[in-house]
């Protein structure tokens, strides 16, 4: 599921560096297709994480999720330029991105909205519908084994 869109990525990059990121065939225009491939692989990664704590698709997108996914799809965007040198702000936003997405994934962030009932109340534990008067075993019966 996208998180962010193009829109969104050009607010926090300048517009001529998304072109100079997607622009492969020279045209001085975004390559929306590429945009768009980076938004879903960023969604892909955010949905593996959420997956099992949330509902997918989230029925609304959090603005830590926006904020995550925008991250995440700039520094694939670079990834896809090797030629080019990375800036190291972008590596640390994306690795902050991972870092919280590990924290979400594990219930210390929460993001605001309803977990899924199996991932979020009883993890490790066993549930039975057995009471102490449904023993076929008494001690009384295995005493005499």
């Amino acid at each position: 599921m996208p998180y962010c869109a193009l829109a969104d990525i050009i607010d926090q990059v300048p517009e001529q560096k998304v072109i100079e990121l997607t622009d492969d065939e020279n045209t001085g225009q975004v390559n929306t297709s590429r945009v768009d491939k980076a938004i879903a692989t960023a969604g892909s990664i955010i949905d593996g994480y959420l997956r099992g704590r949330y509902t997918l698709p989230l029925s609304t997108v959090p603005e830590l999720i926006k904020t995550i996914s925008i991250d995440i799809s700039v520094f694939k965007l670079y990834e896809r330029r090797r030629e080019m040198d990375m800036p190291e702000s972008l590596t640390n936003r994306y690795k902050n991105a991972v870092k919280l997405l590990e924290q979400i994934q594990k219930g210390l962030i929460s993001l605001g909205i309803e977990a899924e009932a199996s991932a979020a109340g009883s993890a490790g534990s066993y549930k039975t519908n057995k009471t102490a008067d449904d023993r076929e075993f008494t001690k009384e019966k295995l005493k005499t084994f």
